[in-house]
């Protein structure tokens, strides 16, 4: 009897609850099937952090439109390693996707260094002109051979100079300044061409390093400038835009040749619309962070044209030093800006 009474009350909680069977619920509604498979994707940034929430968004349209067949895990917050560990893990399918920045990919692929020279762009339209054209394919298609698939581009924004003793308003003020980079080399040359002395420091010591007088300056984007509070020790933010460089998301080619051409196309066109919505976010972080620092009484210095040339001017070197064997795609990119300044200035 009281086998019979459990048996009874299971069946009457199921009925009433509609709880599923096999995936599918006793009123008849279909739940997502049981995915064929379980991937990680690798992100070093925060849970709030634009290319975080760009990352679920992708995890979350894969999910949708395959039916639950494939399923993403998010492991935010560099739990799956640093981004060199990371890159090497995804070319023997330890891990399946990520999001990394271009600095630590042209490491392995030295042509990506083009998109990281200093003063590239005439702004984020030139930018995204370029990465969303055949230049931009281009680039994407470099890691062939390398064990790795790029899927689409992230949204970065623009890096800047501020400072804590003095405002860097024209060149000759980066002289004998102590400025934190990081450990690239490119960045260094950059630093040095200017005038300065690179410190490479890991961005957790900044705040401390600037305290300490270790460093006089640093370089970045807006929100990464809030979220750390450097405006407290370092309130001049100088816009000069020496850096706009994106970011990339990856796929393993061992993952990616598991799955079917139907979801690989998917799989793709995910990871495009996961950028577009990851740029919105980026956009309005970078506009929220400037508003806050600018509140907090930051003083924030605009070059003229004629100033942030000079800048240009200073570094012009490192172009010929770490991209002598693809001017003619730099020559393009320029290019790309002078016709768009063209039909920005038609009636």
């Amino acid at each position: 009897m009281v086998k019979k009474g459990i048996f009874c009350l299971c069946m009457t909680v199921l009925i009433l609850g509609g709880c599923t069977l096999g995936g599918v619920s006793l009123k008849g509604k279909e739940k997502l099937a049981e995915p064929d498979f379980v991937l990680t994707y690798a992100e070093n940034q925060a849970e709030d952090y634009p290319t975080t929430q760009g990352a679920y968004k992708f995890a979350e349209l894969v999910k949708e439109r395959t039916g639950g067949k494939v399923e993403i895990l998010v492991n935010a917050g560099g739990m799956l390693g640093d981004e060199r560990s990371v890159i090497e893990q995804i070319q023997f399918g330890g891990i399946d996707f990520a999001r990394v920045a271009l600095s630590t990919a042209a490491e392995y692929i030295p042509k990506l260094n083009v998109l990281q020279m200093p003063y590239l762009y005439t702004g984020a339209d030139h930018m995204w002109k370029v990465l969303e054209g055949p230049i931009g394919d281009e680039f994407l298609e470099a890691f062939q051979g390398s064990g790795i698939l790029a899927l689409s581009w992230y949204d970065a924004g623009a890096r800047n100079f501020y400072s804590s003793r003095q405002p860097i308003e024209k060149v000759e003020d980066m002289k004998g300044m102590k400025v934190r980079v990081q450990d690239s080399a490119l960045m260094e040359r950059m630093i040095q061409l200017l005038g300065a002395i690179p410190v490479p420091l890991d961005y957790d010591q900044v705040y401390s390093a600037f305290q300490t007088d270790e460093i006089d300056a640093a370089e970045n984007n807006w929100p990464s400038y809030e979220s750390m509070n450097h405006e407290e020790v370092a309130g001049y933010y100088t816009k000069d835009e020496h850096s706009r460089v994106p970011e990339v998301q990856l796929a393993s080619r061992v993952t990616w040749e598991r799955l079917t051409k139907e979801d690989q196309e998917m799989i793709r066109q995910c990871a495009e619309e996961s950028a577009r919505y990851e740029r919105t976010l980026w956009e309005d972080r970078s506009r929220n962070s400037e508003e806050i620092v600018r509140r907090n009484g930051c003083v924030v210095i605009e070059l003229s044209s004629a100033e942030k040339a000079r800048f240009q001017a200073a570094v012009t070197p490192i172009y010929h030093e770490f991209c002598k064997n693809y001017m003619d795609i730099i020559e393009r990119i320029k290019e790309e800006g002078r016709l768009l300044e063209q039909e920005e200035a038609e009636p």
